[in-house]
């Protein structure tokens, strides 16, 4: 395989795991709910419907090679403000032990997919 192969596989790969996720935030809205930030004003269902939708529209734009700077980029920020706005605080006022090796797990997590998101933004000529 040469390495344009294994980076699309890589891409396509990513684009998986970002539909998979954002199938879950439409499945099972109510598991994700506790993780929406309380300083979010309206109703919770809507901020765990967006950023489902978004990670469907990321998949999509992976998938079909259209729009993917543009997309790669707007996950990088969208994971990035999930580090800052839920795993950082979650870990540093997790009420249990339990509770903060899960939200470091996350916080980490993330902020790889965002690194990755960014490496594919950059190396994307659309």
């Amino acid at each position: 395989m040469n390495e344009q192969s294994i980076s699309r596989f890589a891409i396509i790969l990513l684009a998986l795991v970002m539909a998979v996720f954002g199938i879950y935030h439409f499945i099972y809205p109510q598991n994700l709910l506790a993780y929406v930030p309380a300083f979010l004003p309206g109703a919770g269902n809507l901020w765990v419907y967006i950023p489902g939708a978004a990670f469907i529209l990321a998949a999509i734009a992976f998938v079909t090679n259209k729009r993917v700077k543009l997309a790669a980029y707007l996950l990088a920020v969208l994971l990035f403000v999930f580090v800052l706005t839920i795993h950082l605080p979650n870990y540093l006022n997790g009420s249990s032990d339990e509770y903060r090796q899960l939200s470091l797990i996350n916080l980490l997590k993330d902020t790889a997919i965002a690194a990755f998101a960014l490496h594919i933004a950059a190396n994307s000529s659309n």
